[in-house]
């Protein structure tokens, strides 16, 4: 959750006190907004939420490809898998 006092600040502070903002977002895992002429522009956050998101993005991209293909009839059985999953198995251990 943003603390309004504290999570936003306006680009010219970000410029001076960039180290300080970094393990700031480091340790406390909170994003910063940073703000030009009062708007919101850009958001800092740490390595770790960042992964997470792009993770979480990716989970949601093939989500949205499998529906797809569900709603268009692209499926295949389970038992159908399985015996594809075997096969597949066989030639690779010979």
């Amino acid at each position: 959750m943003v603390d309004l006092a504290q999570d936003i600040k306006p680009i010219s502070y970000v410029k001076t006190h960039t180290a300080e903002i970094i393990k700031y977002v480091g340790d406390s895992k909170s994003p910063v907004v940073i703000t030009q002429n009062g708007e919101a522009k850009a958001v800092v956050i740490d390595i770790e939420s960042y992964q997470k998101t792009l993770s979480a993005i990716n989970l949601a991209k093939l989500i949205s490809i499998s529906e797809k293909d569900l709603h268009a009839g692209k499926v295949v059985s389970h038992e159908n898998a399985k015996k594809r999953f075997e096969k597949t198995i066989k030639k690779k251990s010979s």
